[in-house]
């Protein structure tokens, strides 16, 4: 198996899953600048150019963050990252998972990149202003989701964490954001000092955002 990976990319969620579930898999970085024959590789497997991609053992080609953590998750049920089919907590943790994918990571690439998504050079500002604002809405709601913690299952560490502490480090002020949400940024802080992750998360670069 092989994922190509770029820093603060959405890569680094599923890289996360696998390092706790303890998955080995080859890595392949994938930067126009820096990597630029891996970064050819991956486009000639996956048109699109997106990142994650990860090639299966059976040469499939697999793409989509979430469904990546999902999928690594249920190769290692041991490591208890995602709770077993018949679980009453399974739907809760796919509910706000795909909530993230679904809602928040889209308003972070409309606010990271507003020209992408406006026709008029006049409407990037407004782009990025009501990106910013679905975001702060989004993230209020899964706030309201969050228990005691420092996890959505309390104690039990989740692929639903580990996206989140991913999404809230790419906000264009996090600390911001968990001041407003701190149930959030309980999560964020037990996620990112984990002794598996935290080696990752700064080779992502992502406490440079915070």
């Amino acid at each position: 198996m092989r994922l190509y990976w770029n820093v603060r990319c959405g890569s680094f969620a599923p890289e996360a899953v696998a390092a706790e579930a303890g998955i080995a898999y080859e890595r392949v970085r994938a930067d126009e600048r820096a990597a630029p024959s891996g970064y050819q590789e991956m486009c000639d497997l996956n048109p699109m150019a997106q990142i994650p991609t990860v090639v299966l053992d059976d040469g499939r080609v697999m793409t989509e963050s979430a469904a990546l953590c999902i999928w690594f998750a249920d190769r290692a049920p041991a490591a208890g990252l995602l709770p077993p089919g018949r679980s009453l907590e399974r739907p809760w943790v796919l509910r706000w998972l795909l909530y993230l994918a679904c809602e928040v990571y889209p308003a972070d690439q409309r606010e990271a990149d507003p020209e992408r998504y406006t026709t008029e050079p006049g409407g990037i500002g407004a782009v990025r202003d009501a990106a910013s604002a679905h975001m702060d809405r989004a993230w209020s709601l899964v706030e309201t989701a969050l228990g005691e913690g420092p996890y959505l299952l309390g104690d039990t560490l989740t692929v639903f964490d580990i996206y989140a502490a991913m999404l809230l480090a790419w906000h264009r002020e996090p600390r911001t954001q968990v001041a407003r949400c701190p149930k959030l940024g309980r999560l964020l802080d037990a996620v990112m000092e984990r002794p598996r992750i935290a080696p990752l998360w700064s080779e992502y670069e992502m406490s440079n955002r915070l």
